[in-house]
């Protein structure tokens, strides 16, 4: 049995080992493999995750897959004829390859942001669920290696709110998706829980007396926050209900930090603050549909032909045609993930440092550009105030002050958002938790509560 991270930024898993949670090795990519995946088409990841299937397995998916199946089958006469491996990478592999060759393949990161999008057809539904089956077997099988022994039973997490705009008919749409890839790839016993109640769990071992947390998870995509009594007299509870005062989540995680980072910080270099020969500014629609790649229906719209016929258009009109060339290029080239990942590693160097710099040279020859943590809090002042929103709506669903925030998620190292917490609680404690374990080893702790 173990516990699953399945999340937004990256995936780990946690089984216990002598009462202890344990992370596992996941092979080459450590404790923690970032949730990317790369095909040299998307229509063979259904045929690759054919191939990982018992053979019981297989035969029930083939009928539900025959139409996808016979595609990914000429595409793969296609490919061998081209000289191109059918492999699919996943993690930083999947990164290397994507930036290799942007406008090639297929590259998804942060699959976990569409799973509760609405106005999905059933198709895309399909489609989600064998990217996230692929990215489950592959880790299931990696997982296996470290434990050498089978893994038949797993919690994993959920927030307490996919991203979506219906509300728990989105939650029961992403739901669906991550049950039926787990249970396809050999999970024959599958619960969830909350990743901030999951997170609050590994603090919990630590507390000596009743308490009052309040649990503030920065995932990627999602920031949830829950108000848990916690405390040595609940730790072997299998229901937590009674302890469980409060929640509140959001869709404002990690991502949306390096979105708004790059919007700041990187497309003023292609041209966004700068003007049309008329005297109006430069529209901005296209440079947030560059950089939104959690938002399936804006990646599509940036990406489409009649897009580039607008951006050719504008570049006509523009008056530094050479700079807003380079929004043209991103379209071109497939490059939003590369200005957002250039985003990201720039958010992680200010954790450490007060300016970083971003290297766009595969945009422009020598261009690069600089940011600060002032021009981070800048950007970021919306997703903070809406976090801040979030702990006040938690605190008064609770009807009491917490005696502790505990908080976790790989945003919450940095500066920005920590100053930002403390000052928004002044008087009460702030501890920040493993920035990437606590949810994993929690969920690996309820794990051994639930199948015990």
């Amino acid at each position: 049995m173990i516990g699953f991270d399945y999340g937004t930024s990256n995936c780990a898993v946690a089984t216990m080992d002598n009462g202890q949670p344990k992370l596992l090795s996941l092979g080459e990519h450590g404790q923690f493999i970032p949730s990317t995946l790369y095909a040299p088409s998307r229509d063979i990841i259904v045929n690759w995750l054919y191939q990982q299937l018992t053979s019981a397995e297989q035969a029930s998916f083939k009928l539900q897959r025959a139409q996808q199946l016979q595609k990914s089958q000429a595409v793969l006469r296609d490919l061998a004829l081209d000289g191109i491996s059918p492999d699919l990478f996943f993690g930083k592999a999947a990164l290397a390859r994507y930036l290799e060759e942007p406008e090639e393949g297929y590259y998804i990161k942060s699959p976990k942001s569409f799973l509760g999008a609405s106005g999905l057809m059933p198709v895309q539904i399909n489609l989600f669920e064998d990217i996230v089956g692929a990215m489950m077997s592959n880790i299931k099988s990696l997982a296996e290696q470290s434990l050498q022994r089978d893994i038949t039973k797993a919690v994993i997490g959920r927030p307490i709110n996919f991203q979506g705009l219906k509300g728990e008919e989105s939650n029961r749409q992403a739901i669906n998706v991550l049950t039926n890839a787990a249970k396809r790839v050999g999970f024959k016993d599958v619960e969830f829980q909350y990743e901030p109640v999951a997170a609050g769990f590994e603090y919990e071992a630590s507390l000596t007396k009743e308490t009052k947390v309040l649990v503030v998870d920065i995932g990627g995509g999602t920031t949830d926050c829950s108000m848990l009594l916690m405390g040595p007299e609940f730790i072997k509870s299998t229901s937590r209900e009674p302890h469980l005062l409060s929640h509140s989540g959001i869709r404002v995680g990690g991502n949306d930090f390096d979105i708004q980072l790059a919007l700041r910080g990187i497309m003023p270099s292609l041209g966004m603050n700068s003007y049309l020969k008329a005297g109006k500014p430069m529209p901005v629609a296209s440079y947030r549909q560059a950089v939104a790649i959690n938002n399936v229906n804006e990646q599509t719209e940036f990406y489409s032909e009649r897009n580039r016929r607008y951006l050719m258009q504008l570049k006509q009109d523009a008056v530094e045609a050479d700079e807003f060339s380079r929004l043209i290029k991103v379209h071109d080239n497939k490059l939003s993930y590369r200005l957002v990942n250039g985003a990201e590693q720039a958010k992680i160097g200010l954790t450490d440092n007060e300016n970083q710099n971003i290297d766009l040279s595969d945009i422009a020859a020598q261009l690069n550009t600089d940011v600060s943590r002032e021009l981070m809090r800048e950007a970021s002042v919306s997703q903070l105030d809406k976090i801040g929103q979030m702990m006040d709506d938690a605190v008064a669903q609770a009807g009491v002050t917490p005696d502790v925030i505990f908080v976790t998620g790989g945003t919450a190292k940095s500066p920005v958002l920590s100053q930002f917490l403390t000052n928004k609680m002044p008087n009460t404690p702030l501890i920040v938790g493993d920035h990437f374990g606590s949810v994993t080893v929690g969920l690996a702790r309820w794990a051994e509560r639930v199948f015990a």
